[in-house]
């Protein structure tokens, strides 16, 4: 998968955040809490949105409804960014 706008996320007052880079648009900012922060780091790894529910189950002991709620709620702040 694949992300359209370029951000990078960066610690800042003991809070991870994304941050833009370049020509990029965006007003406001997204705060990532530790499963945003991974889904953040494996997004461009995973084929799939399945493929990346997989790798939050794997290392998160967490049920699979709540990890793609989880999933779903961050994905969605993305797509209406447009960052993904």
């Amino acid at each position: 998968m694949i992300l359209k706008k370029k951000f990078v996320k960066r610690e800042i007052g003991g809070d991870c955040i994304l941050v833009p880079v370049g020509q990029v648009k965006f007003n406001g900012i997204i705060t990532l809490n530790n499963i945003a922060s991974f889904i953040w780091e494996n997004y461009e790894k995973a084929k799939d949105e399945d493929e990346l529910l997989g790798f939050i189950l794997d290392e998160y002991e967490v049920e699979r409804d709540v990890a793609k709620a989880d999933l779903d709620e961050f994905l969605d702040i993305l797509r209406k960014n447009e960052i993904v």
